[in-house]
């Protein structure tokens, strides 16, 4: 630039540059060092001056405020505004000392004085006005002008100016050095600030302890080991380390490196230990994952004379609160009172006790604590969010989030948003969830893309997978994280094909995924066509190396369950036996073949277990077992489970207990359900929920009523489909409409559950309107819902509708099961639409990839057997591929009976008499058969064979509808 240009644009700069409003009102000080420096300009501040814009000034670090009302004309400020503009000088450093302190020009203090003050609010117009005024009168000459400028322009998110403005320092010491390292650290730069520090010393220029201090921040920073070993050399060869300042540094480093061992080593070797070094090693503790030591070292602390601070006693509690330790906590949290950091003004601490007493369930002292607290932070607020979320008071986090909104000191930041989503998503809570989508779109984080993570996941888990998909595709920028959570979306929504194809697409973006996309596509392989998929995973994990994680092969192992290759199964399980099998991987096994229906298979791996010396049931065994018990009715074995579980202690488990209720129901053992119940000394709803449905199950639905009235939770969705089947059972509406009413106040109306037992409840009460008025009012129809409204036009003879109502589900992209067919067969019989209902039957595998089930051949033969086609039931039968169940035998038998042909009914009554020898309804169906037809020397022969056997009918009852109480 030549030196007329250059004298232009500096005259230009002083006629204008003091017009600047300043973004906000210059200090006292700042006003005086002007007026000292330019006593005849009138400096003054615009009367209404906005308030700087932090988050404007982050996005664009080169540009003022734009709520800044700037009186230089465009051109000048953007030359103004340019760095490459400040690069000449007028007055070389080279002819100045470094640092003079007597400088003749004591013009040179006041602008030193003015920018030291502008660094407390820095901004890029009053760093502009600042380097202005330091040209006009050649303050740059001056190295403390130039160093407090080049740091104004740092914190001002201007590095590119404070790269500029140190170019131009000729005759550099130290401290500029370590302001320029230091400015490299402030705007991420890290590996600049290596680089500074190389050629500060290739120049010659010597490094302090300052250079190392800010050297350590940058490799602890990065997490560069080898970089902070290279610094702490350094500190040694220069004979630095007898400053306890870089010490603690050096302490601290190692721990964010996760060399926690050489950071106990540095400080067993230092001979004086203030508060700071105690703390470096009590946070590196916690940081690495070790809170058992830094209690320990919170322990040494206390017992050295050393006097603990906030950061002490907050490391101190977080670690208690990793441990579960409340008692402990809770003698910290009374030293901190002795020592006097009760006071409101340590945010910290309280913080700390806050999240302590949330996290080990006193979620009422957590409470105080956070009320007592006169001065809260964001961190407080969300702090007590996820206590209450975490403790199941969802309902409070939510208050406490509209609370926090109207509080205008702190605004709900995106922790509180990735806090309040999760607890959404466990509990299904749609509503709330897309509520807090919302307010993150109104307050312009929806870009985030950890919130998006969290957003698709809640849409996930509450069955939403269109608007997870939406999210998916919308989003620009997407991590492993993203994937895996779409995958396994897809993988627990029943949408294996989706599942697959999108992990194909994944493998070949990324190389190397994580055991969590294992975990994500691995349920996909729930049937046995997924099985060969399943294998490639299986030999994609071990070329991984995640032969050995627990986690890895528990999962395999679940899956090899859900295709149906228990050998592959037991085999891994044998694999883990003979190194070491702890008690997840057979509980896996065993929970895998009890909720899979191979039920005999979990008792069998459950006495294979109990025959390993070093491996022990726990709680999660016992329910398992229990409930294959119960599945397959063996009472005797379920009681010998009781046995051992009160034996072991594990009995006074509240889980124990559930599933002990829950097999005395499947075995029929009413009574003893009872006595269950009634002996659990802390019930929780899935307590009464289990004794409701064990008397629903048991068709007593009078004494399920009585217990849904003595409720001590506020019910949910499986107490009110329980409950209403036992409303069913009764047949009475009055009773199925107040439970109706009690949904609708709890807002579950739109819970599929519910709604397909609110459906069955009143078309078997004979109000299909009201049926089809809850069918067409829900928005999002479940399976569920469909499959009842089909069933319960069924019921109400009016097959042609139940048709129509399945080809509609189809159209809906509703994916039909084996409850779907088993309701439209149904239809079809009461209908007597039988050439229909055999289409459907045969399509049933072809097309829809349903396995015909034993409920299905009972619908077939029940269709043709009502129709009079009683021969041509009879060789369907014989054609099946598997051995009929008594259950079908008996619908011939019915239908026999009700056609009155004794030959083909004594044929099949022979056959279950040898199945089922003691169902005494089969003899009964038979003899009524006989006396039909007139034949009543065979009717008394049976009936007397009743008697020999000691067989006995259950009796009959009518239902009078009184009410109770």
């Amino acid at each position: 630039m030549s030196k007329f240009k250059t004298a232009t644009a500096l005259t230009q700069i002083s006629n204008t540059a003091l017009l600047l409003r300043f973004s906000s009102p210059p200090s006292a000080s700042a006003s005086i060092a002007l007026h000292q420096i330019f006593p005849n300009t009138n400096i003054t501040t615009h009367p209404h001056c906005h308030t700087y814009n932090a988050h404007q000034q982050h996005r664009f670090p080169i540009l003022p405020n734009n709520n800044s009302s700037v009186l230089i004309p465009k051109p000048n400020l953007v030359l103004l505004l340019h760095s490459s503009y400040f690069s000449t000088a007028l007055h070389p450093f080279d002819e100045t000392s470094q640092r003079d302190h007597c400088a003749q020009d004591n013009r040179f203090y006041h602008v030193f004085d003015l920018i030291k003050f502008s660094t407390i609010r820095p901004n890029i117009v009053t760093a502009s006005i600042g380097h202005c005024i330091a040209l006009k009168i050649g303050a740059l000459a001056h190295l403390p002008t130039s160093t407090s400028l080049l740091t104004m322009y740092s914190r001002a998110r201007d590095f590119g100016s404070s790269l500029a403005l140190f170019d131009e320092i000729h005759n550099r010491d130290v401290i500029i050095w370590n302001a320029m390292i230091t400015a490299s650290l402030e705007n991420g730069c890290f590996s600049a600030a290596m680089n500074f520090f190389v050629e500060m010393t290739e120049e010659g220029t010597g490094f302090d302890s300052t250079t190392l201090l800010v050297l350590m921040s940058a490799s602890s920073h990065t997490n560069h080991l080898k970089q902070g070993q290279v610094i702490h050399g350094l500190s040694l060869k220069a004979g630095m380390l007898f400053d306890s300042i870089l010490c603690n540094a050096l302490l601290d480093m190692y721990s964010k490196c996760g060399d926690l061992s050489s950071s106990e080593l540095m400080f067993a070797g230092m001979e004086c230990r203030d508060i700071v070094s105690w703390n470096s090693m009590i946070s590196g503790c916690l940081y690495n994952g070790h809170p058992e030591k830094s209690l320990w070292y919170f322990e040494e602390m206390a017992f050295s004379g050393e006097r603990a601070d906030n950061v002490s006693l907050s490391s101190a509690i977080s670690a208690c609160t990793s441990l579960g330790e409340l008692i402990f906590g809770q003698v910290i949290h009374g030293w901190g009172i002795k020592l006097g950091y009760e006071d409101s003004s340590h945010i910290s601490v309280s913080n700390s006790l806050v999240s302590l007493y949330s996290q080990c369930g006193d979620i009422e002292a957590a409470e105080t604590i956070f009320k007592e607290m006169i001065h809260k932070d964001a961190i407080s607020w969300n702090a007590m969010i996820e206590g209450f979320a975490s403790n199941g008071k969802i309902s409070e986090a939510f208050d406490l989030l509209r609370e926090m909104q109207i509080t205008w000191s702190v605004q709900p930041d995106k922790v509180t948003v990735v806090t309040i989503i999760p607890p959404c998503a466990e509990k299904m809570m749609l509503t709330k969830g897309r509520t807090i989508h919302g307010f993150t779109i109104r307050r312009q984080m929806g870009s985030d893309l950890l919130l998006k993570n969290c957003l698709m996941d809640m849409y996930s888990k509450c069955d939403r997978l269109k608007k997870a998909e939406l999210l998916f595709n919308s989003m620009l920028e997407r991590d492993l994280v993203s994937w895996n959570i779409m995958i396994s979306g897809y993988s627990q929504n029943g949408h294996s094909g989706e599942a697959q194809n999108l992990f194909r697409e994944l493998l070949r973006l990324y190389s190397n995924c994580s055991l969590s996309t294992i975990l994500a596509i691995l349920p996909s392989c729930d049937s046995h066509e997924s099985l060969q998929f399943g294998k490639s995973l299986h030999s994609w994990q071990l070329k991984l190396g995640f032969s050995n994680d627990i986690l890895a092969v528990n999962s395999l192992m679940y899956m090899y369950i859900n295709c149906v290759d228990l050998k592959a199964a037991f085999s891994l399980l044998q694999q883990r036996i003979n190194v070491v099998a702890d008690v997840t991987c057979w509980n896996t096994v065993i929970a895998g073949c009890t909720q899979k229906g191979h039920f005999q298979e979990a008792l069998n791996t459950f006495i294979l277990m109990r025959q390993e010396p070093n491996v022990s049931h726990d709680s999660v065994t016992l329910v398992n077992v229990i409930s294959a018990c119960g599945n397959l009715e063996l009472v005797s074995e379920g009681k010998s489970l009781h046995g051992l579980a009160f034996k072991t202690l594990m009995g006074l488990d509240t889980r124990v207990q559930n599933a002990l209720i829950s097999m005395y129901g499947r075995c029929g053992d009413i009574e003893s359900a009872t006595l269950v119940f009634y002996s659990c000394s802390n019930r929780n709803l899935c307590s009464w929920n289990c004794m409701i449905s064990a008397f629903s199950q048991n068709k007593d639905a009078r004494r399920a009523l009585e217990v849904f009235r003595c409720l001590e939770y506020e019910p949910n969705e499986i107490t009110f489909t329980g409950i209403l089947s036992a409303c069913t059972q009764l047949g009475l509406v009055r009773y199925g409409r107040e439970i109706h009413g009690h949904v609708l106040r709890l807002g579950l109306r739109e819970n599929p559950f519910i709604s397909a037992a609110l459906l069955d409840m009143y078309s078997n009460c004979g109000r299909l309107d009201i049926a089809i008025q809850i069918f067409s009012n829900t928005q999002e129809k479940s399976v569920a819902a469909w499959n009842s409204m089909i069933s319960a036009y069924g019921y109400h003879s009016n097959g042609r509708k139940a048709i129509e109502l399945f080809h509609e589900m189809y159209k809906a992209g509703t994916m039909a099961t084996k409850s779907t067919f088993i309701s439209l067969l149904s239809a079809c019989s009461h209908a007597g639409l039988v050439n229909e209902g055999i289409w459907y039957y045969d399509l049933m595998l072809k097309e829809y990839g349903v396995e015909p089930v034993t409920e299905h051949h009972v619908c077939m033969v029940d269709m043709l057997g009502r129709s009079g086609k009683l021969h041509e039931a009879y060789e369907f039968i014989k054609q099946m591929q598997t051995q009929p169940e008594p259950g079908v035998w008996g619908a011939l038998l019915s239908a026999c009976r009700y056609h009155g042909d004794v030959e083909m009914g004594r044929k099949v009554a022979k056959l279950l008499f040898e199945l089922e020898p003691d169902n005494v309804g089969y003899y009964i169906s038979l003899s009524n058969m006989y006396v039909s037809a007139g034949r009543w020397k065979e009717a008394v022969e049976l009936r007397k064979t009743i008697q020999d056997q000691r067989l006995k009918k259950p009796a009959g009852y009518s239902l009078i509808d009184v009410g109770f109480g």
